[in-house]
This record gives C-alpha cells, structure tokens and sequence, in this order.
C-alpha cells in the first residue's frame, strides 16, 4: 500500500476531525487542531494521504530538545499497514534535524497495541499519571524514548528513503 506523508494544512481540518472521533473517545476539538497549525510554534503536524482521503495523522510538540507526541491516528479501516509506524518515523526524523534528542508521550493503559508499537521504538514505560483520561478515568502510561537515533527510524520494508518521502510532501 503506497500512502503519502505530507505536511497537515486547515483544508485538512475536517477530515482530520473526523480521523480523530473515529480513533478516540475525548478526540481533540476543530480548534485545537486549528491552533496547532495557526498559532503554535511547537507543533508540527503531518497526515497520511491514500487516494485523497487522509487515513493517518499526528501531532507533536518541538519542546527544547523533546519530541512530546501529542496525538496519533490511523483510520479504523487502515490499521495494521504500518501508517501509524510511518507516521511516527516521519515525525520523529524531522524533529531530529530540528534538534530532537529525546521524545515522550502518554498512552492509555489499556492500548496495547500502541504501547507495543512504541516499544519497537524504544520507548520505555517510565510512569503513570492516574485517571488521566477523563471519560473513563483509566490511567496514562508515560512513555520516553532517551535517545532520538535516526538510525531507530529506517524500516527493511521501507520502499523510500527519507530523502524520497521529502519529495512527496
């Protein structure tokens, strides 16, 4: 499957709103997503793009020399083909270059699938922040990954080199 990762811009918005409510029970409301690509210096955002429809997003924050994820997402109908891998890589490589040395998240504890999927990172469980999540009151699983290496970030079935991924955005 031959998806684009290109930057996120306000046309994207609605779709995006719409990725975010299918992925999250507290998604993210239209003026968040509005303000991370108007008025937030931090944030870098991208989307993944299959046949003009947006099938995977995230959000992250350039704070000092930490990447802190903010949001990541992948359409129900697409999980499981590497868009959310993808995604992170993309991001976590630009923010290197922007002088990224370590990244951060929190994760629902009952998300196994992400949190392993972080793990292969190399992110590790570093703590816990209790009833984070306020529609259900589970917990947060904090995740850091201490050392950013560009070399973490190449994948075998990788069809493109980052230079490459450059061009289609």
């Amino acid at each position: 499957m031959k998806f684009t990762i290109r930057g996120m811009t306000l046309e994207d918005v609605p779709a995006v709103i719409d990725l975010d409510h299918k992925s999250f029970s507290l998604p993210w409301p239209e003026r968040s997503f509005r303000f991370e690509l108007t008025d937030n210096p931090a944030s870098r955002c991208w989307v993944a793009e299959l046949d003009g429809k947006i099938v995977g997003m995230i959000v992250v924050w350039l704070l000092v020399d930490e990447a802190h994820i903010a949001t990541l997402a992948t359409d129900p109908d697409f999980r499981r083909r590497g868009i959310g891998k993808r995604l992170l890589a993309h991001a976590l490589r630009h923010l290197i270059e922007e002088g990224a040395r370590s990244s951060f998240l929190e994760v629902r504890e009952s998300n196994l699938t992400a949190r392993e999927m972080y793990r292969k990172f190399g992110y590790e469980e570093t703590g816990r922040r209790r009833r984070y999540y306020r529609d259900n009151n589970e917990d947060a699983i904090l995740m850091n990954l201490e050392s950013l290496k560009p070399e973490r970030l190449l994948f075998e079935d990788e069809r493109s080199t980052p230079d490459e991924e450059e061009q289609n955005e």
